[in-house]
């Protein structure tokens, strides 16, 4: 049973090698003990995301945004601000909204794994991006931080050259630019960075994935294929100690991937990855509780039948899109029909509070009732990652204020 406390928290000794975590031993150096350090046949993933820290997100982070309606996602932060006041806003952020204290508190609530989103510029960087780095030395000590409070780490590179999904999750809102000129090799430019860097640190770091959400419906899907067979290769060329994370691009994750990527392919240690939110459709948008709770349970059935390790990478407490800009900056929600094209379902007044103190009754039990259906489907295979850890404003995303709130506990 999962213990989901955040109280009274163990200190945690983060000597590593004989070298104090306030200066992190090179990773380079670190020994590998042969094979991947979890055991993705006999234990469940339980993870967090930790979302808007490498990668901006406007609705993780409102209070970075308010620069204008020009600045839209972290290449329109960077290049409004300019590299020196980038770099200086953004140093700030990367030290301070992540620290050693969250790795311990994930741990104390007994999860596994974290989730760490970044993008392809802060390890290969092009010419003419406005995109600022230093992220990876920050990444370096996220990863010892993990390996003192027992945590397993997947590195998701979230964003890629000319963006692979047109989402600001990418770094760049607008129009999807990845396979076009070069922008394929330069993500595995950046993969091959990563596995690289960190090849000597598998003992806490047991996956690489390859690309974040790539929008198979805008893409070419055998483009996808051919690269992600390119990126496993590099990943296990650096190390077989790592799983190599395969996103299903928004196909049918059973129907679509199963028979790809398997050993009888010639693949080994694959997990594909899944994300499942309710509410990005009016649809979706407008199922009751109990229709979201039961379209949860019924992914479990579909998520055992497939033919190799699965997680749900992304999922969420929230029956609504009310989170502040969640859909985009300046762009409201098709719950309360302020979203272009969308009729109104409800309202979301308390929605875009940041403390699950100030949403009503209702709303949290519907939400711990939600939160507890997908835990009992999405174990049914491999395991989960709940989006996101902590936000600004957004309590039906914000793992670390539903634990507290205890809309988020043990089963």
């Amino acid at each position: 049973m999962l213990q989901y406390s955040l109280k009274n928290l163990a200190t945690v000794a983060i000597a590593l090698l004989g070298i104090a975590h306030s200066a992190p031993a090179p990773l380079s150096v670190l020994l590998n003990k042969r094979g991947i350090a979890f055991d993705y046949n006999n234990n469940k993933v339980r993870g967090v995301n930790l979302g808007g820290w490498f990668v901006l997100e406007p609705w993780i982070t409102p209070s970075l945004f308010n620069l204008g309606d020009d600045v839209v996602d972290e290449y329109t932060f960077s290049a409004k601000l300019g590299k020196d006041q980038a770099y200086s806003k953004l140093s700030d952020h990367w030290n301070t909204w992540i620290t050693q204290a969250d790795f311990n508190a994930i741990a104390s609530a007994g999860l596994n794994h974290v989730r760490i989103p970044i993008g392809y510029w802060a390890v290969a960087p092009i010419n003419g991006d406005p995109y600022v780095q230093g992220q990876l030395n920050v990444l370096d000590q996220a990863i010892n931080w993990a390996r003192g409070a027992g945590l397993k780490v997947l590195i998701d590179l979230h964003g890629a050259p000319g963006s692979q999904n047109g989402f600001d999750n990418s770094g760049k809102y607008g129009t999807i630019g990845w396979q076009q000129g070069d922008t394929v090799q330069k993500t595995l430019d950046a993969i091959n960075g990563l596995a690289s860097r960190y090849k000597g640190a598998t003992d806490t770091v047991t996956s690489i994935q390859l690309l974040n959400e790539p929008l198979g419906s805008s893409l070419s899907l055998d483009g996808i294929k051919t690269f992600y067979d390119s990126g496993y290769k590099t990943v296990t060329q650096n190390s077989q100690d790592f799983a190599t994370t395969i996103h299903d691009a928004f196909q049918d994750f059973q129907q679509y991937w199963n028979g790809q990527f398997t050993p009888s392919a010639g693949y080994q240690n694959v997990i594909l990855d899944t994300h499942q939110y309710q509410i990005f459709s009016p649809s979706e948008v407008s199922r009751s509780p109990s229709d979201h709770v039961k379209a949860a349970c019924d992914l479990g059935p579909k998520l055992a039948s497939t033919d190799k390790w699965t997680i749900v990478g992304e999922w969420t407490g929230a029956q609504t899109d009310c989170a502040k800009w969640l859909n985009g900056y300046g762009k409201g929600a098709r719950y309360d029909g302020t979203f272009q094209g969308s009729s109104k379902v409800g309202s979301c007044d308390g929605k875009y509070t940041g403390t699950v103190d100030a949403l009503s009754s209702d709303d949290k039990n519907n939400i711990r009732s939600f939160v507890e259906a997908q835990l009992d489907a999405y174990e049914k295979h491999t395991g989960w990652f709940f989006w996101t850890w902590k936000t600004e404003s957004a309590p039906e995303w914000d793992m670390q204020a539903l634990l507290k709130g205890g809309c988020f506990r043990s089963r």
